[in-house]
C-alpha cells in the first residue's frame, strides 16, 4: 500500500552477523505484519491484490496463490509493499488510463473505486496490525518472562539534586506521581523520564505516613550498557536493591494482555512527548534515529537474548504504526487525509492536487531520512 520506507543505511561496525541480520529480522517482522494488515483487509473489501513483496527492487523469489497474488521476496530488504488492482506503483498512486478503461466488474474489484470508507480502513489497517503486533509480542513476553519490578523505594539521593530540593529520604516510598499510581520503580522511571522541567506532585510514604513533595526533574544525559546516549528526566534517586524489595511476578493471559497493552501505549505516549518538546524547542532533534542507529541496536540488543530482540521488533512496531499515521502524503496518514477531504467535500482532489501532494510527502520523507541518517553518523562518530 504505501512505503514503509526506510531509507539507504550502512552498517558501522558489529559484523554481518552482529547487526545486519538482528537489524534485518526485526524489520522484516515489523514490515510483513504492517503490509499483512492491509492486505487482509483489502481482500475483505473485495480488492484484488496483484502483489504483496517484502523487500523493493529485483524479485529474488516468490509464488502466486489460489487468487492471484505474487507473494515475493525482493531484493532490497528495507521495507515493502502491497500493490492492488489499478495501482500504478507500489506507493499506490492510481493508473489514471487502467482505471478508467475498467469495466464495471473490474472497478468493483479496484481499490480506486472503492467507497471512502473501504479505502480509509484498507489504508489504516496497516498501522493498526503494527500496534496489534506490538500488544502481542509484550503479551507473550509477559507470559513467558514474567514481570519483574524492584519496589519504588529510595535507597540514596544525590547531593544537589531535584528529590534532596524536594525533601526526599531515603527509605521513602513513592505511591504516586500527580495522582498515577505507582506500583513499582519503573512506573515511576516512565512519569519522571518524560517531564523534565516540569513540577510534578509527588505523594511518598514515609514512617506510615503520607508526605507529599513537589520535585522538578532534571534533564540529563544518562548512558545505557552498550554506551548509547539518553536525555531524560531524573530526580537523583537510586532504588533500593534488597532482595525483599525486588520480585518477579508471573503472569496470566488476561494480565499479559493488560500489561502489553499498557506497554504500547507507554511508547506512543512516549514518543508523542518527545516529538511534542522538539517542537516546543524544549528537546534537541538529534534523538531522532535512522536505519543505521536502528542496525546498532538491534546488534547490541541481539547479544542479550531472544526476548530483548522481540521487545525491539514490538518498540519499533509501534513506531512505525505511529509515523505512517502522520499526515504526510505517501504515508498512509497523508492516504487518510486525501480520503477525510474527499468524504467532507464528497468528490476527491483533483488529480493535479494529488500529484503535488505526493511530491511534497516524497520531499519531505526523503528530507526526514537525511536528517536522521546524518543524526545517525554524528552518533557514531561521537561514541
Amino acid at each position: 500500500m504505501n512505503f514503509d520506507f526506510l531509507g539507504n543505511f550502512n552498517v558501522w561496525g558489529g559484523g554481518f552477523t552482529g547487526s545486519v541480520l538482528p537489524f534485518l529480522f526485526v524489520l522484516t517482522i515489523v514490515v510483513f505484519f504492517h503490509e499483512l494488515g492491509h492486505f487482509l483487509v483489502a481482500r475483505w473489501c473485495g480488492v484484488r491484490v496483484l502483489v504483496f513483496s517484502v523487500g523493493f527492487g529485483p524479485e529474488l523469489f516468490g509464488f502466486n496463490d489460489s487468487h492471484g497474488t505474487r507473494w515475493k521476496l525482493s531484493a532490497i530488504p528495507l521495507g515493502g509493499y502491497v500493490k492492488f488492482f489499478g495501482d500504478e506503483n507500489a506507493a499506490s498512486v492510481p493508473d489514471q488510463a487502467e482505471t478508467a478503461a475498467m469495466t464495471d466488474g473490474e472497478k468493483r474489484e479496484s481499490f480506486h473505486h472503492q467507497r471512502v470508507r473501504n479505502r480509509a480502513a484498507i489504508v489504516v489497517a496497516g498501522p493498526v496490525a503494527n500496534f496489534i503486533l506490538a500488544i502481542v509480542i509484550f503479551t507473550a513476553i509477559f507470559m513467558f518472562y514474567g514481570k519483574q519490578s524492584t519496589t519504588a523505594r529510595v535507597d540514596a539521593i544525590q547531593p544537589d539534586s531535584a528529590a534532596a530540593a524536594a525533601g526526599f529520604q531515603p527509605g521513602d516510598l513513592v505511591v504516586d506521581i500527580d495522582g498515577r499510581k505507582i506500583a513499582n520503580f519503573s512506573d515511576m522511571q516512565r512519569i519522571v523520564g518524560v517531564n523534565a522541567g516540569q513540577t510534578l506532585q509527588i505523594t511518598v510514604e514515609r514512617a506510615g505516613n503520607r508526605v507529599v513533595l513537589k520535585a522538578t526533574p532534571a534533564l540529563r544525559e544518562i548512558k545505557d550498557n552498550f554506551g548509547n546516549v539518553h536525555r531524560l528526566g531524573v530526580l537523583g534517586i537510586s532504588r533500593s536493591n534488597a532482595p525483599n524489595e525486588i520480585r518477579t511476578e508471573k503472569v496470566g493471559p488476561i494480565d499479559a494482555v493488560v500489561l502489553g497493552v499498557d506497554k504500547t501505549w507507554f511508547v506512543v505516549e512516549q514518543t508523542m512527548s518527545y516529538l511534542g518538546r522538539m517542537i516546543a524547542g524544549r528537546e534537541s532533534a538529534d534523538q531522532l534515529g535512522g536505519p543505521i542507529r536502528i542496525a546498532q541496536v538491534s546488534g547490541q540488543v541481539a547479544t542479550l537474548g531472544f526476548g530483548p530482540i522481540l521487545d525491539l521488533a514490538a518498540v519499533l512496531s509501534v513506531s512505525i504504526g505511529l509515523l505512517n499515521l502522520f499526515p504526510i502524503p505517501l504515508l498512509d496518514g497523508g492516504h487518510l487525509l486525501f480520503y477525510l477531504i474527499e468524504a467532507v467535500r464528497g468528490r476527491p482532489l483533483s488529480e493535479k492536487a494529488q500529484e503535488v501532494g505526493f511530491r511534497i510527502g516524497l520531499a519531505f520523507v526523503l528530507m526526514l531520512m537525511v536528517f536522521a541518517t546524518f543524526n545517525d553518523i554524528i552518533h557514531l562518530w561521537t561514541s
